[in-house]
């Protein structure tokens, strides 16, 4: 599926078709006006993120409540749209409702509609091409064989489990998952349930690819070419590490707003999940697991309000676990059953070692020295039994710049500077008196 695949949201055309109750966007509206200062219908429609002629039905269904007047001025700058202001009985209304919720701003996205809109553009029908994968990972030097396990893991858009020790390129790898994507799709601003408003779209999580702006000379006609109660964006993805807990996958409650936030995985819908040195969080990896088992299994979540009321969500989205630990280590046979593909990121051969640290040379404008090269391999390697990483050209190599800059001497490459090198790599395991 590529993004021009990915059917858009059509814009209401009237207050019915936006799901939402009108005592609901009658009170957004008034909140809206109250908090902006905002006097015309266009200006209002923006921000609220709904068409001109619905925002106009609804300024008509306020003026017929008496809670909104006509100010009898015509704005010259704005095409002569007429003014409206708040009157004394839709002040005390807009009062009252942001006592109930401070949200105002764009109308939400009933969450039958969100269920839709993630089913047309589901993780699940991306097809990734080798090419595609092969594209996004070409800074990365990786053994064939994995992209033989990564292609079909991703593609499936199930649950992978990368492990293996550390330095690797394990979170380079997912990074590159995320990159191979590469398509649009449609984030909601905020979603309504049960009366209820819960944030979804985040400029930290989420990059916006395209505005929707509503013309504002026209009552009838919209510009919009999708429903601008959603940012259209790039698939999104959403990276944690030792920091995750359980309590950041559930709703956030403000109780000073009385607004949600919703949770890091509903945030990642369409997109992916990456928990980055899993085994280093609070939570034990089992529990973080078996939080997930549900949505990794049925494609659905289950949420809970602040008054304990619960509701399912779709769960649309790619999670990749990245560990330095062996599975067996931090799950039990059961958990492992459910993480669909299982994926080894071991360290380099020597070959490909001798690539990485050639190509990290030539980008850093170290020239490479053959003797020093032979000294490396044959005398500090053999110390380690060999066992090379992917970090450890690039470590070594920016320890030797570092080095021929504090000596005030050309980049060059020696087995003495290797040395100096080599020191700060590794820690003398060694007892230290205190």
């Amino acid at each position: 599926m590529m993004a021009s695949s990915v059917l858009a949201p059509v814009p209401p055309k009237s207050i019915a078709e936006t799901g939402l109750s009108p005592v609901m966007l009658r009170d957004l509206l008034l909140k809206t006006m109250f908090r902006t200062n905002l006097d015309i219908c266009s200006a209002i429609a923006r921000v609220l993120a709904l068409t001109v002629p619905v925002t106009q039905e609804l300024i008509d269904l306020a003026r017929s409540q008496r809670l909104l007047e006509a100010t009898g001025t015509l704005h010259a700058n704005s095409g002569g749209e007429m003014g409206y202001q708040l009157t004394d009985a839709g002040r005390a209304r807009a009062l009252d409702a942001l006592a109930q919720s401070e949200y105002y701003g764009a109308a939400p996205v009933p969450l039958a509609a969100y269920r839709e809109q993630i089913e047309r553009q589901s993780i699940r029908n991306i097809q990734i091409t080798r090419d595609q994968l092969t594209a996004a990972m070409g800074h990365l030097i990786l053994p064939k064989e994995l992209l033989d396990h990564l292609g079909p893991a991703v593609s499936s858009g199930r649950s992978i489990l990368m492990y293996g020790p550390p330095g690797n390129g394990k979170s380079s790898i997912s990074n590159g998952i995320r990159d191979a994507l590469g398509d649009r799709i449609y984030i909601p601003r905020a979603i309504e349930y049960a009366g209820q408003v819960i944030t979804v779209f985040d400029p930290i999580v989420h990059t916006a690819a395209e505005e929707s702006v509503d013309d504002p000379n026209s009552l009838r006609r919209t510009g919009n070419r999708f429903d601008s109660r959603y940012v259209y964006s790039l698939r999104p993805t959403v990276v944690t590490g030792g920091e995750l807990s359980l309590d950041m996958l559930d709703l956030t409650y403000n109780p000073t707003a009385r607004t949600y936030t919703a949770p890091l995985q509903m945030k990642s819908s369409g997109g992916v999940f990456i928990v980055d040195d899993l085994g280093r969080q609070a939570d034990p990896p089992q529990k973080l697991v078996n939080r997930w088992i549900l949505p990794l299994e049925e494609n659905r979540d289950i949420l809970a309000l602040h008054s304990g009321e619960k509701f399912e969500v779709p769960f649309d989205t790619l999670v990749i676990f990245s560990t330095n630990f062996h599975p067996n280590e931090i799950f039990d046979k059961a958990a492992l059953r459910r993480i669909f593909f299982k994926i080894k990121i071991d360290g380099p051969n020597q070959q490909d070692f001798l690539k990485i640290f050639a190509m990290v040379a030539r980008k850093k404008k170290v020239p490479l020295d053959e003797p020093t090269m032979l000294h490396l391999m044959r005398v500090k390697y053999p110390t380690i039994d060999s066992i090379y990483a992917n970090y450890q050209p690039g470590f070594l190599i920016d320890q030797i710049v570092a080095i021929c800059n504090f000596e005030r001497m050309p980049l060059q490459m020696t087995p003495e500077l290797i040395d100096r090198a080599w020191a700060n790599m590794f820690v003398r395991d060694e007892a230290i008196a205190h």
